[in-house]
């Protein structure tokens, strides 16, 4: 703990109040008791508060009622209830109103510790994660693109679940479509972990041919291929003490694979064309827009990588699964992109945005509302500056509003590609190679398109 912090322990049992006293007495909080619910309702409301420890069953109003009441007061502070053995329906109850979480009668104090702690690390992330955008000036949004959105019960779950990996030094490995923001979730967890004044080096494993990816990673010797005129460390030596992240870590060739496992296994590696060994600290957080459980079975991932950077997992979900975080991101975008413009956004065109199915997720709706800002007529965006694809959702209709709307016709042809590509890809299951057999164009040829258009790797897109 950086400061003092303040507990409220709200039991009817006092042995319990002062022996949960003096622990966190001793850990530096300052602590605060309450004998029932409405005690515990009063001071939350008199005092500011950074973790509410709640029994479920109180005189005079019960724990589940003061939970309800106190979110309301103190909303962003984390709560961890008390529950009974066995009474599950109570915990998931308590979980359901907002509870951070639940612990059981009788309780080892190192395990509630723990938890307590954890809870604080996930609330000191949520409140940066919820108000960067006003403590940091709008200049630096432009250098760092760093921020989470969204406020949805997937994405509370997702911050809850980066507050505690922060706490640990293990691997991690971050799942999601393309889009998704996994990019900003790997920074999210290394600005809060021990290591955040340490080297933060990032390489994309797609973006690299085999051998160069081997150089990029663990440096090469003078003399070792053609070029290689001079010493060169590699991005595990610059990470030292600090993390490593490699995005797109499925496109690794089997021989890089070997090589990374090696790394994370033994702590060491040898630069190409090298005979010395170098030993490294680095935490590493892989990222990947693949199910690496189907490339495992394709034989194109190796088991025993994934078990090594898989101890820590996070599943980002796609933007069509928490639609409801849409109008939070829509303003955060046009805070952006539109400040210096007073641009809004009219209600029928954030209905329009809400039904859409996002194919290529956050980053393909930031796209929009920034080319939408540039066109917005009168400073509001409206239906009119929205891609066709997103107004007929996989259905191009041709009307003669399209003449009356003056759109380009490179757009237009644009939108009828996009659709195109999108229905080939769901009438063959995601199988790419019969799309581009239905499309009759190289598989090649689809890939680019398809990262032209931010369509993922999905049957459903």
């Amino acid at each position: 703990m950086t400061h003092p912090r303040t507990i409220l322990i709200a039991d009817d049992e006092a042995p319990i109040r002062k022996s949960l006293r003096d622990v966190f007495l001793d850990e530096g909080f300052t602590v605060l008791e309450a004998k029932d619910g409405k005690d515990a309702v009063s001071l939350a409301q008199a005092s500011e508060l950074d973790i509410i420890i709640l029994d479920i069953k109180m005189p005079k109003m019960d724990g589940l009622t003061a939970l309800t009441e106190i979110k309301t007061i103190s909303p962003d502070a984390p709560v961890i209830v008390f529950t009974a053995h066995g009474t599950s329906e109570r915990a998931i109850e308590a979980m359901k109103l907002g509870a951070y979480d639940y612990i059981e009668k009788p309780f080892d104090l190192d395990d509630f510790l723990l938890v307590v702690k954890r809870a604080i690390e996930y609330a000191d992330l949520r409140k940066e994660l919820l108000l960067l955008r006003t403590q940091q000036p709008e200049e630096d949004f432009k250098k760092d693109n760093s921020e989470i959105i969204g406020s949805s019960g997937k994405m509370r779950e997702l911050f809850k679940l980066i507050g505690k990996i922060t706490l640990s030094d293990t691997t991690v490995l971050i799942e999601g479509e393309s889009g998704t923001g996994k990019e900003i979730v790997a920074n999210a967890i290394q600005r809060h972990s021990n290591r955040s004044a340490k080297p933060f080096i990032k390489i994309n494993c797609a973006a690299l041919p085999e051998t160069l990816l081997e150089s990029e990673l663990f440096g090469h010797e003078r003399g070792a291929f053609t070029g290689a005129n001079y010493d060169r460390p590699g991005r595990f030596e610059l990470a030292e003490g600090g993390t490593l992240f490699l995005d797109e870590v499925s496109e690794m060739s089997s021989l890089l694979q070997s090589k990374l496992l090696r790394v994370l296994q033994e702590k060491t590696f040898e630069r190409v064309g090298g005979k010395e060994t170098h030993r490294t600290d680095v935490r590493v957080m892989a990222a990947t827009n693949k199910n690496l459980n189907d490339e495992m079975k394709k034989g194109l991932f190796r088991e025993d990588l994934f078990y090594r950077l898989n101890v820590a997992h996070i599943s980002i979900p796609p933007l069509r699964e928490h639609p409801e975080d849409i109008p939070q991101l829509v303003e955060h975008f046009i805070a952006r992109y539109g400040k210096d413009r007073n641009v809004s956004i009219s209600s029928k065109c954030l209905n329009t945005l809400r039904t859409y199915s996002w194919p290529g997720n956050i980053r393909e709706l930031e796209n929009i509302i920034q080319q939408a800002v540039v066109f917005a007529k009168g400073n509001v965006i409206t239906v009119d500056q929205l891609p066709l694809a997103l107004r007929a959702e996989g259905e191009f209709i041709w009307t003669d509003d399209i003449w009356r709307s003056g759109i380009p016709l490179n757009e237009i042809m644009d939108d009828v590609e996009k659709n195109l590509i999108m229905k080939a890809l769901r009438t063959t299951q995601g199988n790419k190679t019969k799309a581009a057999e239905l499309l009759q164009i190289n598989r090649r040829v689809l890939y680019d398109k398809m990262k032209h258009h931010h369509i993922t790797d999905t049957s459903e897109s």
